[in-house]
C-alpha cells in the first residue's frame, strides 16, 4: 500500500523532467536556425550602419578625394537639411504619398483577395493575373507610364476622343496632379503584395465561428465585420505597416518618370 501512494511521485518527477529537457531542446533548435541568421545580418548591416554615420558627420562625394580623408563637419549636414524651408514640405509630401498608396492598395488588395479566397473553378487563373503588376520591374512601370501620360500620350487620346474636346492633361508635370499620378501607379504596382498577405489571411481563418454564425442566421455583413475582420486584424497590422514602409522608400518609379 505504501509502495502504491509512493509511486506517483517519481512518475510525475519524470514527467517534468521530459518537459524540461523536451522544452531545452526546442529552445536549442530554434536558436542553432536563428543564430546563423542573426550573425549574418549583424554582419552585413552593422558596416553599412558605420559608414552612414561616417559619412553623416563628414563632407564627402563620389567625385571628391577618398572617403577616409573626408573633411569633418560635426552637425552641418543636419542643420543644412533640417534648415531647409523645403524639407518639412518633403515630408508632408512623402507621408501623403506613403498613406494615400498604403490605404490604396490594401483596400483594393483586401477587396480582390475577399472576392477569391474561396476554392473556385479558374481561382489560379484570377490570381496569377493579380500578381502581375508586382512582378513587373519598378523602372519599366516607370518608363512606361512616362509614355502613356505625356502632353501628346495615348491617355490624353483616349480622353479627347471620348470628350470631344482636345485634352492636353500634364499628368507628371503640373504640381497638383504629380502626387496624385505617382500615388496611383505605386498603388497599381503593389496592389498584389497586400492581396497576397489578405489571401492568405483569409485562407487560414477557422471555419468554426463562421458556421456557428450561419447557424445563428447572422448575414453575410455580420459575419465579415463582426467574425471576420476581428480575426484578422493581425494580418491587415501586418499588411498596413509593411506596405507604409516599403512606400516611405519608394525611389525607382519616381526617379524613372523624371
Amino acid at each position: 500500500m505504501t509502495e502504491a501512494l509512493a509511486n506517483p511521485v517519481p512518475v510525475d518527477a519524470a514527467a517534468g523532467r521530459l518537459d524540461v529537457s523536451r522544452s531545452d531542446a526546442v529552445r536549442r533548435f530554434k536558436w542553432m536556425i536563428l543564430a546563423p541568421l542573426l550573425i549574418m545580418l549583424f554582419s552585413l548591416l552593422t558596416p553599412v550602419l558605420l559608414l552612414q554615420l561616417y559619412f553623416s558627420f563628414h563632407q564627402w562625394t563620389v567625385y571628391l578625394s577618398s572617403w577616409w580623408n573626408a573633411d569633418f563637419v560635426g552637425l552641418d549636414i543636419f542643420e543644412s537639411v533640417f534648415t531647409d524651408p523645403r524639407f518639412g514640405w518633403a515630408v508632408l509630401r512623402s507621408l501623403a504619398f506613403a498613406g494615400g498608396s498604403t490605404i490604396g492598395c490594401f483596400v483594393l488588395g483586401f477587396l480582390l483577395a475577399y472576392l477569391i479566397y474561396l476554392p473556385f473553378r479558374g481561382q489560379a487563373l484570377y490570381y496569377a493575373l493579380f500578381i502581375v503588376p508586382m512582378l513587373t520591374v519598378p523602372i519599366v512601370i516607370a518608363y512606361t507610364a512616362q509614355m502613356l501620360l505625356g502632353r501628346s500620350g495615348p491617355l490624353n487620346d483616349i480622353l479627347s476622343r471620348l470628350s470631344g474636346h482636345d485634352v492636353h492633361v500634364l499628368w507628371l508635370s503640373n504640381p497638383d496632379l504629380a502626387l496624385l499620378t505617382v500615388t496611383l501607379l505605386d498603388i497599381w504596382n503593389w496592389t498584389p503584395f497586400s492581396f497576397i498577405i489578405m489571401l492568405a489571411g483569409l485562407s487560414s481563418l477557422p471555419k468554426e465561428p463562421v458556421e456557428a454564425a450561419q447557424i445563428l442566421g447572422a448575414s453575410s455583413w455580420r459575419i465579415f465585420w463582426e467574425v471576420q475582420v476581428p480575426l484578422l486584424r493581425p494580418v491587415i497590422l501586418l499588411a498596413l505597416v509593411l506596405r507604409f514602409l516599403d512606400a516611405m522608400g519608394a525611389f525607382p518609379i519616381i526617379w524613372g518618370l523624371l
